[in-house]
């Protein structure tokens, strides 16, 4: 797509989560992409936006060719109130951009919105998987029996791995 962009010239273009990670080939692309484009904008959508025909988690990416991607503005596209998930009876509607829009001229850091520097995406492999840096993860509460339970399968992996290590060393 790029090949077929004058300078100057703007795309946007829907990608899967799958292809903003990656090493080898993939952050080959990336890093001839972010040299030669401005990826200035990513609107990560929730994973039920294609459904039922896909249901990864996909984004949309703003370019423009000519110019180095300097920093990478992300918005996180959150479901409406009471909404679990979009599905083919109850698609994602166009009046659900209009926060985006708003925020697309005057763009500010807050909840939905985070931008990361080209530096940092270089030094992870221009990695392009951002996740909300406003957004803590849920704590996951365990029983004592189920930590138990974890530890016991993750000491038995370990021996496994001794074991066949072993094996190979013929200790």
């Amino acid at each position: 797509m790029i090949r077929y962009l004058r300078d100057g010239g703007r795309a946007a273009i829907v990608l899967p989560d799958g292809s903003l990670t990656g090493d080898g080939v993939k952050a080959r692309i990336r890093e001839e992409w972010l040299t030669k484009c401005n990826l200035h904008t990513v609107v990560r959508l929730p994973n039920s936006v294609f459904q039922p025909y896909a249901s990864v988690a996909t984004n949309l990416l703003f370019f423009t060719k000519g110019e180095p991607t300097g920093e990478i503005w992300y918005w996180e596209h959150r479901l409406p109130e009471g909404v679990k998930a979009y599905s083919k009876t109850k698609p994602i509607q166009k009046s659900e951009f209009e926060d985006v829009k708003k925020w697309w001229k005057k763009r500010k850091e807050h909840e939905q919105a985070w931008k990361v520097p080209i530096k940092t995406l270089r030094e992870s492999g221009y990695n392009l998987d951002t996740k909300n840096p406003h957004t803590l993860e849920a704590e996951q509460a365990y029983t004592s029996a189920e930590l138990i339970a974890m530890l016991h399968e993750s000491f038995r992996k370990s021996d496994g791995l001794v074991t066949k290590l072993k094996k190979e060393l013929k200790l």
